[in-house]
């Protein structure tokens, strides 16, 4: 066991075999290893102008081709609903019976009086003839042949009214059995079994709608409107062309609509208290999926861009101001700044109308790693999506 004066001794050489160690192993050691130096290494996405579809998404409602209303044309009381509310009802369908009697009376009636007068008429018809023969022979006076012409003559008239009269009484009958003016789907009944209708207020009974196929009226502004104008009459855009002018519709739970639309028209005025017109598409409807009165967003193709440029958003960032930039390479292979005027977003690229033009290099990838100025070794983005294809 080590005295203590030996410990003593040991522990004061310590330090000196210590200080001796460290260069030995300085010079057998290898250096630390220096960071490199040279350009970063960057993605970029080379613009090339492409032909794009341009959309607008506007919002609208849908609204049935047809509807109708289906009112009283005569009054009395309604016997019997015919219908099933919420059904799908045939052009002609039979809908409500009202009591019939009242107007079988008033056609027996009419015609009744349209037998009279077409006795009378025979009769007065035989007196002209033979007061035609006698006047010749002067056997009867002139006086009295005319009144029987004047006879046969009010007979005839009395006749004609008698006809007309049957006819009305024939057609009150028949609106005595309501029927459907178009084909379409029925709502609830607005009257039941019992209640008295009027012709002369017209008492609604019940509404159809024909759904198949379905309007959507959509609002865009008169500025958008006089924009696309320009924009078509300056050759910036070229027309997709009537036929294929196709809009698309976003439902409210966010589900695109299986079946595309066709723009009919647009309206040829503006809303004063919005500034903006309707237009109107044209959606087939076999399922009932539309309604009328739902809000729908409507993507209608307003035309092509021949030399569309765009940028991918990976790319395009904002500044303080909120403005868009991006980081472009220029002929110097330097990071460059550029501030952009962009139109609208089209999938994961912006149309970029300002700010970049046709071979620019934009960078996508290491955007973090460089700054504008920073000399870069630009490389063809790997995982970024070619603005032009």
């Amino acid at each position: 066991m080590p005295t203590p004066d030996l410990r003593r001794r040991t522990l004061r050489l310590l330090p000196l075999f210590l200080a001796a160690a460290f260069p030995l192993a300085a010079c057998s050691g290898k250096a630390p290893p220096q960071a490199a130096t040279g350009p970063v290494e960057v993605g970029v996405v080379t613009l090339a102008p492409a032909a794009v579809t341009l959309t607008r998404e506007l919002p609208g409602r849908t609204a049935a081709t047809r509807v109708a209303e289906v009112r009283a044309r005569v009054n009395g009381i309604v016997l019997k609903r015919l219908f099933t509310e919420g059904s799908d009802v045939k052009e002609g369908q039979p809908l409500f019976r009202i009591d019939p009697a009242p107007y079988q009376a008033a056609l027996d009636s009419a015609t009744a009086q349209l037998a009279r007068a077409e006795a009378s008429l025979a009769n007065a018809r035989l007196t002209a003839q033979r007061y035609s023969d006698l006047v010749k022979d002067d056997a009867v006076s002139r006086q009295e042949y005319e009144n029987a012409t004047a006879t046969l003559k009010t007979s005839e008239a009395d006749v004609a009214a008698g006809r007309a009269a049957v006819d009305a009484a024939r057609i009150n009958l028949g609106y005595t059995t309501v029927t459907s003016p178009v084909s379409g789907r029925i709502g609830r009944s607005a009257v039941t079994e019992g209640a008295f209708v009027q012709q002369s207020q017209a008492t609604l009974l019940a509404t159809v709608q024909q759904l198949d196929p379905m309007y959507v009226d959509v609002t865009q502004s008169s500025a958008d409107a006089l924009r696309l104008r320009r924009d078509l009459a300056e050759g910036r855009l070229q027309s997709a062309g009537r036929e294929q002018a196709r809009v698309r519709l976003v439902l409210e739970d966010g589900r695109e609509y299986g079946t595309a639309g066709a723009l009919q028209f647009a309206d040829v005025t503006v809303d004063p208290s919005t500034g903006s017109i309707t237009l109107r598409a044209l959606f087939p409807n076999p399922r009932s999926e539309l309604l009328p009165g739902m809000f729908v967003r409507a993507r209608l193709e307003e035309g092509v861009s021949p030399q569309a440029l765009l940028v991918p958003q990976q790319g395009v960032s904002r500044d303080q101001k909120g403005l868009p930039t991006a980081l472009v390479v220029n002929a110097e292979r330097k990071v460059e700044r550029r501030q952009l005027v962009t139109d609208r977003a089209i999938g994961d690229a912006w149309l970029v109308s300002s700010g970049v033009k046709p071979g620019d290099q934009v960078i996508v990838e290491g955007l973090q790693k460089v700054r504008p100025g920073v000399e870069v070794k630009a490389v063809p983005a790997g995982g970024a999506k070619q603005a032009a294809r």
